[in-house]
């Protein structure tokens, strides 16, 4: 019985205990209600947004990582164009070349053409490409700056070569690759286009040239001046635009045979390209032209990349909040977040990643506060740029700096824009022709629920 009483006397002991405990969760004073400190979230829609024009004309087009390669029919957005420009040198770039002693016999030769990772956007399935290739009729010199808007002069009485393909651009591919002194052997290579080469062009630049063309390649270059590459227009299915890594593998590749004695050997003889440019036109539709005509808040925005359609978005009543919810408030966190227009993104993927920026008072694209490593809340690109997320269909802008001095008036709104930017490189403000494809997206539209939306997480200081 001892026992007994024991527990009944802990029980009673407990619960007396527990009934003295208002709110387990409380760990110090009290919060007062005059003092405490409330999150608040607006869900805004008061943004003025317009389809706009990046402006070709500024876009450079040489030095370029991954140069482009297309002919897309939009059925939305019109018609885009573009094509390759690039210089041969010597072999291996040499500052002379003397040719190979011996019963020498050209057998082929071919364009090769790396392709860029994930460097294709269009029709993969209907579509059948053929790729052409012309002289250029003048020089592209390095070290020069060379625009999307330049046309360039080229031969296209004599066609140096040509080659259909499908898109593949994730395939790699064997080839038979000559060993000097022993027997060819059959490798692996990285996804490429290998457009043959007419073996006329070949000789009359370098076997049939000559000495001097052969003792200078700057004479040699001046002489040959180049390439220029281009899809036809004529292909089957809507097309698209191929993207390609003009590095050191960029060249045409000689194949040939020569005889000394009674010794038969095989190689190759490589032209290199060095310096290439790309010529990018865009025709657009009906559709694009209204919209870039209508400069009051579109329901519907479009964004293209190769320097095509970027969006201007105005906050024109943000000094407002201050005068409805007071001057006592802090803004914790803005993000600009853009949906994709339900039903746009088939057949074709939306961007994966766009890029936002502002103008200074001489309208120059400079990167907002949250960009900028200079400023204190600077965060880096991977919080900035707007990653589509495909679950939500949704691109998300962190722009807590910018808006902040936005709306206390220390940064005035000359204008802020998104457009197409390179998903693996770091935040840039300059329109560029490394990246292809489109988004449609829901502008101002009250009526819908994807509309763009600016959303403010403030905190209120109740004094």
């Amino acid at each position: 019985m001892k026992f007994i009483r024991l527990d009944l006397l802990t029980l009673l002991i407990s619960l007396f205990i527990l009934n003295g405990c208002k709110n387990q969760d409380t760990i110090g004073l009290g919060v007062i209600s005059s003092n405490q400190i409330q999150g608040n979230l607006i869900d805004t829609s008061t943004i003025v947004v317009h389809t706009d024009s990046t402006g070709q004309g500024t876009l450079v087009t040489n030095g370029l990582s991954q140069t482009p390669l297309g002919y897309f029919k939009d059925p939305l957005f019109g018609t885009t164009e573009s094509n390759m420009v690039m210089d041969l040198g010597l072999p291996g770039g040499a500052t002379s070349y003397t040719i190979p002693y011996g019963n020498f016999v050209l057998d082929s030769a071919v364009l090769v053409l790396r392709y860029a990772r994930n460097g294709f956007f269009g029709d993969s399935l209907a579509s059948r490409y053929k790729a052409n290739v012309y002289q250029l009729a003048q020089r592209i010199y390095p070290g020069h700056s060379y625009y999307s808007s330049q046309t360039w002069a080229v031969d296209k009485s004599t066609l140096l070569g040509t080659k259909s393909f499908y898109s593949r651009v994730a395939d790699s591919i064997k080839i038979v690759n000559p060993v000097a002194g022993g027997p060819d052997t059959a490798v692996k290579v990285p996804p490429q286009l290998r457009i043959p080469i007419t073996t006329d062009f070949v000789n009359k630049v370098l076997f049939n040239a000559s000495a001097a063309q052969l003792g200078s390649n700057l004479i040699f270059k001046n002489n040959v001046k180049g390439l220029y590459v281009t899809l036809a227009q004529d292909q089957s299915g809507p097309g698209g635009t191929f993207m390609f890594t003009l590095d050191s593998a960029a060249a045409i590749q000689i194949y040939y045979r020569n005889t000394n004695g009674t010794v038969i050997d095989t190689g190759i003889i490589s032209l290199p390209s060095t310096v290439h440019a790309a010529e990018i036109r865009h025709t657009p539709s009906a559709t694009i032209k209204a919209a870039l005509a209508n400069k009051e808040n579109n329901k519907v925005i479009y964004l293209q990349g190769l320097g095509g359609l970027r969006t201007r978005i105005n906050f024109p009543y943000l000094k407002n909040i201050l005068k409805t919810v007071g001057d006592d408030v802090i803004i914790n966190r803005a993000e600009l977040v853009v949906t994709a227009q339900p039903g746009s993104t088939i057949p074709f993927a939306p961007l994966p990643k766009l890029g936002i920026y502002r103008w200074d008072i001489a309208h120059t694209p400079i990167l907002v506060q949250d960009q900028a490593t200079g400023d204190p809340r600077y965060f880096d690109s991977a919080k900035t740029d707007g990653f589509y997320y495909s679950q939500q269909q949704e691109y998300h802008f962190l722009i807590t700096g910018y808006v902040s001095d936005l709306i206390r008036g220390v940064t005035p709104d000359y204008g802020t824009f998104i457009s197409p930017v390179i998903p693996t490189s770091n935040v840039s403000v300059a329109p560029t022709a490394q990246v292809d494809g489109r988004t449609v997206a829901v502008g101002y539209d009250t009526s819908s629920p994807y509309r763009i939306k600016l959303n403010l997480f403030y905190t209120k200081v109740v004094k």
